[in-house]
Order: C-alpha cells, then structure tokens, then sequence
C-alpha cells in the first residue's frame, strides 16, 4: 500500500547543504503528490505532548456546565469551547461527531485587536495547567510550521521566508478534538469529520490516539494515514494552495467512524494561518502560459470569513 512520505525535519535545520537539498525536494515533492507529509524529528518534546493530551482528556471530562460556561458564539472568534455536534463540513449533510477547544495567539498586536479575540479559559481547578500547556505546545507547533514554510518556499525556489512571513503573529489556532465513541442512534452517515480540505496555510497533527485519519489521492480512493510515536503529519491547506496557484494542492480528507473498538479519540492540529492582513494571490513564480493565475487575490481575514460561515451548521 501506499504510504505519504516520512522527512527528516532535523536535516533541514542542521544539515549541510547536500541534506537540507534532499530535505526539501522529498518534503516539496510529498505536498504535491499527497498534499501530506510525515515529520521525523521536528523538535517537539515528546514530554510536552503527552501532558497534552492528559490535560486534554481532563478538559473534555468537565461537567457539561463547565465547558458551555466557555462557548463563545461563532461570530465572536474563533477561541473557546464548541460543543458536540456544532461544526459541519463545507456541503456535508450532518454535521460531525466531535467537540472541540480552540486556543490562539495570546499576545495580540494592536492592530489585530479587531480580529482576534481573547482565548477563554476553564474555571475548573481540575485543569488548572491548561493555560500552560496548551500554550507551549502552541509556541511550539508554531516554531515547526514556519520552518516547514520555509522549506515550501525553498522548494518552490522562492527566498525562505516568503511563506513564512506571512504567519509570524498570524490567526494560526491550535485545536483540541474529542471525538467520544459514536453514540447509538446518529444519523446514517454521520462521521467524526466528514470530507473537507482545511482553510488554512499547513496543518500540523501530532500522532492521535487513535487512528481514522484518510486522505484522498488523486485518483480519488482513500489511503489511511499512521504516524508513529514522536512524528508529525503535516498537510497543506487552501490558503496555501491559492498562493502557490494549485502548484500544492489542498488535500480532501476525512476521519472514519472507528471499524473494531468504539473507542474515544483525541487529537490535536494546529491550523497555520496568515496574519490577517496578508492577501492570498498565486505568487508569480507559479503562474505560466500552462498554468495561468487561478485565483483572484483576497486578504486571509476575508478568506476565512468566507469558509466560517460555510462550516457552521
């Protein structure tokens, strides 16, 4: 069976010349086959992400009154607790079987006030190291998806930080995913994420609970996606894709209902985002006679605006 390419992200931060090169051509060349790649020594503490995942199982163990005390209404931001079933997948039918806790930048520039609002955080003395750990693996994704942008714009023979620049201080949201067992009696076909390519620059996953994660290929069939302990799968998303005019694709993907045990999931992706401000227009490298522009330039606070209200049921 297929599989999406492993990279060796410490060979493009330390390498030599010859080792970041190689680096680059097998990560550039994954995103534009897959629009997926696997992460191998990215930098993240191992230790940091299992205390991750326990506060998050703590998190989502609230009392239901503790977690809606934290809903934030869809057109206040994108921060705070949204309950089981609120999200949708652009044209799904039902909308998908999880609840979810975003958490964004908390240091805001002043001209960013209007756009991002502050995060919310839990009451419960139960989860009192929330702030804390969310916050640090935040910081911590943050550093490996700019480094991961910077080697999209090398691929791409751009200067490094064509990319990357665009996310320093950027709308970038780390969210953690509950999907409960799937309870008896959902409607035929409703699935923990249904269809969907991501809104955003790069999403970073580190290694779930579980599996369930698919992917689409080009020839349309679904090819599951494993990472081992310590790796991270790396996706590109459509604000990605219109920058680089199509030249890196938004990948389709999904998470299945789980085929043996009904078992609880946990997950946690950060959605690398543009500041606000940036406009999203396929940079000029990427538009030839065979591939003209394909889409027509739009700042990313508008872009997101857009998919928002297409997600919420």
């Amino acid at each position: 069976m297929r599989s999406i390419p492993v990279v060796d992200l410490h060979a493009f931060t330390h390498g030599d010349a010859a080792s970041q090169e190689d680096f680059v051509r097998r990560f550039g060349d994954g995103l534009t086959e897959f629009g997926f790649v696997t992460l191998d020594r990215h930098g993240v503490p191992q230790e940091l992400i299992r205390r991750a995942f326990e506060v998050t199982a703590r998190l989502f163990a609230l009392p239901d009154e503790a977690k809606q005390r934290c809903v934030v209404p869809a057109s206040k931001g994108n921060r705070g607790y949204v309950p089981f079933g609120r999200e949708r997948a652009v044209g799904a039918r039902l909308a998908d079987l999880k609840e979810f806790w975003h958490v964004g930048q908390d240091a805001i520039r002043p001209e960013h006030s209007a756009f991002y609002d502050p995060n919310v955080w839990p009451d419960d003395p139960s989860v009192a190291d929330f702030r804390e750990v969310s916050l640090s693996l935040y910081r911590a994704l943050e550093s490996v998806a700019l480094t991961s942008l910077r080697a999209v714009a090398r691929y791409l023979r751009l200067p490094d930080a064509h990319f990357s620049d665009m996310a320093v201080d950027g709308n970038s949201i780390l969210r953690l995913i509950h999907y409960p067992p799937v309870p008896a009696g959902v409607p035929e076909g409703a699935v923990r994420a249904a269809a969907h390519e991501d809104i955003n620059l790069l999403t970073l996953l580190v290694e779930s609970t579980t599996g369930g994660l698919e992917l689409q290929t080009r020839d349309g069939s679904w090819l599951p996606v494993h990472s081992l302990s310590g790796q991270i799968v790396l996706d590109a998303g459509d604000m990605l894709q219109r920058a680089t005019n199509g030249v890196i694709p938004a990948t389709t993907h999904r998470v299945v209902n789980p085929s043996g045990p009904n078992v609880t999931r946990y997950s946690l992706p950060f959605f690398t985002h543009p500041r606000p401000e940036v406009v999203l227009a396929p940079v000029a490298t990427t538009v030839t006679p065979e591939r003209p522009a394909r889409y027509e330039p739009i700042t990313a606070q508008a872009f997101l605006e857009e998919r928002l209200r297409a997600i919420t049921a």
